[in-house]
């Protein structure tokens, strides 16, 4: 499954820099555009906010199987590994519930947006929600499976503390 996730993660890494390299261009050519002709391209700021939130859900995904979440490990560094195992699974536990939520209120607004057409390009705002659901879902398959292998007992103490405590080590 890691092999699955490592493949599924590097997908989205490509999708986030084709993203990236777009929101630059449309915001940029936006800018030359206002600046130097007094006009500019309406659908592109709208299309630009969409695929930052797009790349911020997406971002989270990769970041979520990378570990790269900041946290800390003052309390549970400081636990025995049968503590670490009993924080870590209820912290997952509550991962889980967050993303069920999450999924849950972006189908909602998908759905409810589904057929209202966005000001400038028309497109269905129904998409901007979208991400919601994705991230949820992918976030919920990893968390699901890296608690499956907690309860298992194929995680070794190493890795019981899941967060990083500064952007130096990430």
């Amino acid at each position: 499954m890691d092999r699955v996730f490592y493949y599924y993660c590097r997908g989205i890494e490509a999708i986030l820099a084709v993203a990236l390299s777009l929101m630059v261009i449309m915001v940029f050519g936006n800018v030359v555009l206002r600046y130097l002709f007094n006009s500019g391209i309406a659908f592109s700021e709208e299309l630009s906010r969409w695929l930052f939130v797009w790349v911020t859900f997406l971002g989270a995904v990769v970041a979520l199987h990378e570990r790269g979440h900041l946290g800390t490990d003052f309390l549970t560094g400081r636990l025995p590994p049968a503590g670490k195992k009993l924080c870590l699974g209820v912290g997952y536990l509550l991962m889980l519930l967050t993303c069920w939520l999450l999924f849950k209120g972006a189908l909602d607004q998908t759905k409810i947006n589904w057929d209202v057409s966005a000001p400038s390009s028309g497109a269905s705002v129904g998409i901007f929600y979208a991400s919601g659901i994705v991230f949820s879902v992918s976030a919920f398959v990893m968390l699901a499976v890296d608690l499956i292998k907690l309860v298992t007992g194929r995680v070794p103490e190493e890795e019981l503390i899941i967060v990083r405590e500064s952007e130096e080590q990430a």
